[in-house]
C-alpha cells in the first residue's frame, strides 16, 4: 500500500508544471553557466590577441619613428648648408680673372720670387662653378718659392696646387712650373682672358715669350701634388 502510495506520489510531481518549471530553470541554469564559461574563455583570448596587435602597432610604429628621425628637420639643414655653401662662394671664391690673376701676383711679390708664366684653361662650366686651371712659371731662391707654395695653399682666395715639375736649377735660384686650380662662377667664368703681357706683371716679374696664350704643359711633364702637401 505504501509503494502504491509512493508511486502514484512521484506521478503526481512529474505531472505537475511546478516540476516542469523547476527543471526547465535547472537546464537554463547550466546552459548560462557553460555560456559564461565560454564568453570568459574567448575573452580572455580575444584580449591576449588585442595585447598582441596592440605590441605589434607600437613596434611597428617605433620602427617609423627610428626609420624617419634623419629626416626631421631636413629643410632646415639644408637650407643652413646652402646658406654655408654662399658663405664659402663669397668669401674664398674670386668674381673673375682679373682678381686671380692680381692675387697671384700680390703672392708672388710678397713671397720674392718672379712669375714667369701665367697661363689660364678654362674647363667645362658646372651647375654653379667652373674650375679655372692656371699654369704658372715661378724662379726664385728655394725658400722664397717654398713661401710662395705655402701662400697658394693658406690663401683665402681657394686655390689647390694640383702638380708642380722643377724645370731648372743654377746654382741657388730654381725655376718651378705649377698646376694650380681654382674655380669662378658658372656666371662669372664667361670668357678666357688672354695671357698678361709683361708690363702687366708684377715688378721684377718676367712675361711669357710670346704675346698669344701658351698652351699648358702636358699632364705627364708635371708631378701630381696632394692638396696641403707641398711646402710642409
Amino acid at each position: 500500500m505504501s509503494a502504491n502510495g509512493s508511486t502514484s506520489h512521484w506521478r503526481e510531481r512529474l505531472a505537475s508544471p511546478l516540476t516542469w518549471h523547476f527543471a526547465g530553470l535547472l537546464v537554463l541554469l547550466v546552459v548560462a553557466v557553460v555560456l559564461a564559461i565560454r564568453l570568459g574563455m574567448d575573452w580572455a583570448a580575444m584580449n591576449s590577441h588585442s595585447t598582441d596587435v596592440l605590441a605589434n602597432k607600437q613596434i611597428q610604429l617605433k620602427a617609423l619613428e627610428i626609420q624617419t628621425a634623419p629626416l626631421r628637420g631636413l629643410d632646415k639643414r639644408v637650407g643652413a648648408t646652402r646658406g654655408q655653401m654662399l658663405a664659402f662662394y663669397k668669401k674664398r671664391i674670386p668674381a673673375d680673372y682679373s682678381l686671380i690673376s692680381s692675387r697671384i701676383g700680390s703672392l708672388a711679390v710678397d713671397s720674392g720670387v718672379r712669375l714667369t708664366r701665367l697661363v689660364y684653361t678654362q674647363g667645362d662650366p658646372g651647375s654653379e662653378l667652373t674650375e679655372i686651371s692656371i699654369d704658372a712659371g715661378i724662379g726664385g731662391s728655394y725658400p722664397s718659392i717654398m713661401r710662395f707654395i705655402n701662400s697658394i695653399e693658406r690663401d683665402q682666395t681657394f686655390f689647390i696646387i694640383r702638380a708642380m715639375a722643377l724645370t731648372s736649377q743654377q746654382g741657388g735660384l730654381v725655376n718651378l712650373r705649377l698646376r694650380v686650380s681654382t674655380w669662378l662662377r658658372a656666371a662669372d667664368a664667361v670668357a678666357l682672358p688672354p695671357t698678361p703681357p709683361a708690363d702687366q706683371l708684377s715688378p721684377g716679374q718676367s712675361g711669357p715669350d710670346d704675346s698669344a696664350p701658351s698652351q699648358p704643359a702636358p699632364h705627364s711633364s708635371l708631378h701630381q701634388s696632394s692638396p696641403g702637401k707641398e711646402g710642409e
